[in-house]
């Protein structure tokens, strides 16, 4: 057995022990939902992080980079941005109405806001679109087993997601937080140590302004098109601002302040480290033959051009951010069916500790269902685009303005989901073949907020009248 399998091997056993240990914590759906709302900023920042650092910005990005270049920063960088916006001026204002009314998901805001409908609606994209993101972390996890030891990928995508449901299912988000700190240390600590052994293994930074690479290898401002270089703000930026496994941690935060320094560190830190898998794959554009899978750029830089221990702690590293993510989008989908569908629509009287057990029930189903989908989808960041352009185009503008206009309702709310969606698809799958910059995300967002404003115009003071259910209590101080 070679060092890169043991050492993973070993740092798998330790997460799930460490998981299953903080099971004797979570004997309450407020511990496994928000923690207790007892998370001081450095578990935020941890917790945070190591959501945000995962396939998409590992795996998918060293792919990006080996194809174009520096420009692959934005991927994670428009991640960072998006978190300030997060940081300051959205999740303050959601801790303090989900610390006043009691709120464990995001739908129960939504809820709270626009009525049930569109608690239901955002509930089931959700539901569908994490099912795709954690198919793609689950890739990026086969990958690497699938480097070490040839096994096909569905081994690997099993491996990778028993391990993470494993230790999910136990501890929730008051366990996960302990999980990824640790996590979080490995990441970081094999990154840091890889990058430079790689790029002296390629004779320095000169190496990338080679005559046999593009001229806009090293151009960080270049974009080829969407999906390309800035053009990823639009794709990965307003998902990171309403992501509702990330708006779920923020409401673990034990103060606003805790919140606002946890998430700004994490945005922070997510901007530095965004260059680390971008230098990697840039270097194995210079080391590696010209037709090296996407998925498999990263695993194979790690393997080949490094010293065995690095590249051993480095491949560590890169399982730790595929794991470490999956267990948030777990977060999300059996927060979803238990708090969202199955309190809401099937049985509202639920008990606290049946509560608790459909959230396990949930996580351990959206984990064989997320193995499946893995098997079958083609590359990581054909998972990721479906995810964060569905998350972007329904959530964005009505949770943002809920947050921030008193007069909409949930006509505005389904106008824009709708609008975002249908837009989204239409161009995507009918459109932007012929317009090279037509970008599908963007679109579906401007369609979105045209929606909601222009039913908010059409409606009028005089002619809203109420939304019956939860919408119908006090409204939010905003």
């Amino acid at each position: 057995m070679s060092l890169h399998l043991v050492l993973l091997v070993v740092y798998s056993l330790i997460v799930v022990t460490l998981g299953l240990w903080t099971a004797r914590y979570v004997r309450t759906s407020s511990a496994f939902f928000v923690a207790g709302r007892s998370l001081g900023p450095g578990l935020v920042l941890a917790s945070m992080l190591a959501a945000n650092i995962g396939a998409g910005a590992t795996v998918n990005v060293a792919g990006l980079a080996y194809r174009e270049g520096l420009n692959a920063w934005w991927w994670s960088g428009s991640a960072g941005l998006a978190s300030f916006v997060l940081a300051f001026w959205v999740g303050p204002r959601l801790w303090a109405l989900a610390k006043e009314h009691d709120f464990y998901t995001t739908g129960d805001f939504l809820e709270f806001r626009y009525g049930a409908a569109v608690r239901a609606v955002i509930t089931g994209l959700v539901v569908f679109g994490s099912l795709w993101i954690l198919a793609a972390q689950l890739i990026a996890g086969a990958a690497i087993i699938s480097v070490l030891t040839g096994a096909p990928r569905w081994v690997g995508s099993a491996i990778g997601g028993g391990i993470m449901t494993i230790y999910f299912t136990a501890g929730g988000l008051l366990g996960t937080a302990w999980v990824n700190t640790l996590q979080l240390i490995v990441m970081l600590v094999g990154f840091i140590v890889a990058v430079p052994f790689a790029i002296s293994g390629v004779g320095g930074l000169d190496a990338f302004a080679s005559a046999s690479l593009p001229a806009t290898f090293t151009d960080i401002t270049h974009a080829s098109g969407p999906g390309s270089g800035w053009t990823l703000l639009a794709l990965t930026g307003p998902a990171f601002v309403i992501s509702p496994g990330l708006i779920q941690k923020s409401y673990g935060a034990e103060s606003a302040r805790a919140l606002r320094l946890g998430v700004a560190l994490n945005g922070a830190a997510l901007m530095l480290f965004a260059f680390l898998p971008v230098l990697l794959g840039m270097t194995g554009r210079v080391a590696l033959a010209p037709d090296v899978a996407p998925d498999l750029v990263l695993p194979t830089v790690l393997t080949q051009l490094l010293p065995a221990w690095i590249g051993a702690l480095a491949l560590a590293a890169v399982f730790s951010t595929e794991v470490d993510t999956c267990d948030a989008i777990l977060f999300m989908i059996s927060t979803s069916v238990s708090k969202d569908l199955y309190q809401q629509h099937v049985k509202p009287a639920a008990s606290d500790g049946e509560l608790l057990l459909v959230a396990r029930i949930a996580a351990v189903a959206g984990g064989l269902l997320g193995v499946l989908l893995s098997i079958y989808l083609g590359t990581i960041v054909q998972a990721m685009t479906v995810f964060y352009s569905l998350l972007g185009v329904s959530l964005f503008v009505p949770v943002l303005g809920g947050l921030y206009s008193r007069r909409a309702g949930q006509a505005e709310a389904l106008a824009a989901i709708a609008a975002g969606v249908v837009v989204l698809l239409v161009v995507r799958f009918g459109v932007a073949g012929r317009y090279a910059w037509l970008d599908p995300t963007l679109s579906g967002l401007i369609a979105a907020a045209l929606a909601f404003l222009g039913v908010m115009m059409l409606q009028g003071p005089q002619n809203r009248t109420s939304t019956p259910g939860p919408q119908s209590r006090t409204r939010p101080t905003l």
